[in-house]
């Protein structure tokens, strides 16, 4: 495809497969990730593809770092073609230490702050700062990446062990940030829908990542297709939306998540 492509949240499982798969099809990736450079040298696959990807250490929900990544990337890239909104605060239940503090009742407004505005300023940031570059060619694509949590409520019930006792919940900030993305997505493509950017969003299942094995048995049971995603399952409709074959779709929520919201 031959386009710079920048993906926020670069080095999360997500991020890390689009700048592979994305590389590979002879784009150049500019990845913006608040992790160190060290993580990028730790994964064996990267290096495969390094003479086609931009590592820039950046908290994309600060805007005056976005900016000057802006300015130094100009120098480089004479346009932006598409954006990947890719960053996001998760509660991911692999990583769940303590399961009342993730209960709605128990739920501190520092918690629920630290995801609304991880999950939605550095969207409206990056797509503010990045957008304006696309303007002036009147061509470009942004993909924001929600949830299906942003369509439909948490089943807590997956959580559950054996012992019918829930080991995590899902906290009220996650869906609301991830309802709020789907929202924001169709508010920009209208907004900017005459200066020849698109915006789509795309909403995954679960994606497969060393949960625990009842947890996914409980998930996999409630998916049509009886599985969880593999990150291969949402970077294949994104390598859709980055190409020029997706040149009359805008506005759209595409949902990839083995048929959990069809039933």
């Amino acid at each position: 495809m031959n386009k710079n492509i920048i993906i926020t949240g670069a080095l999360g499982l997500l991020g890390k497969s689009l700048t592979i798969e994305l590389a590979k099809q002879g784009n150049n990736i500019i990845m913006l990730d608040i992790k160190s450079k060290d993580e990028l040298k730790k994964n064996k696959n990267l290096n495969f593809v390094k003479n086609r990807i931009n590592y820039i250490k950046c908290d994309v929900s600060n805007i005056k770092s976005v900016k000057r990544i802006d300015d130094s990337l100009k120098k480089k890239f004479q346009k932006i073609d598409v954006l990947i909104n890719a960053a996001a605060v998760t509660d991911a239940v692999e990583r769940n230490k303590n399961p009342k503090k993730s209960m709605f009742e128990n739920y501190s407004v520092k918690d629920w702050n630290k995801s609304i505005l991880g999950n939605l300023n550095s969207m409206f940031i990056c797509s503010q700062v990045f957008g304006k570059r696309m303007i002036k060619y009147k061509k470009g694509s942004i993909i924001n990446i929600s949830s299906t949590y942003g369509i439909v409520g948490p089943d807590q019930s997956i959580y559950k062990n054996k012992k019918n006792k829930n080991l995590f919940f899902k906290s009220p900030s996650y869906p609301t940030s991830k309802g709020a993305v789907i929202s924001f997505t169709k508010y920009l493509a209208s907004y900017w829908g005459a200066k020849g950017i698109k915006v789509n969003c795309v909403s995954p299942g679960g994606i497969r990542n060393n949960q625990n094995k009842e947890f996914i048995k409980k998930y996999s049971a409630k998916t049509i297709l009886g599985r969880m995603a593999e990150t291969k399952d949402i970077v294949g409709i994104i390598k859709f939306l980055c190409s020029d074959d997706s040149s009359y779709i805008t506005g759209s929520n595409i949902v990839v998540d083995g048929g959990w919201t069809a039933i």
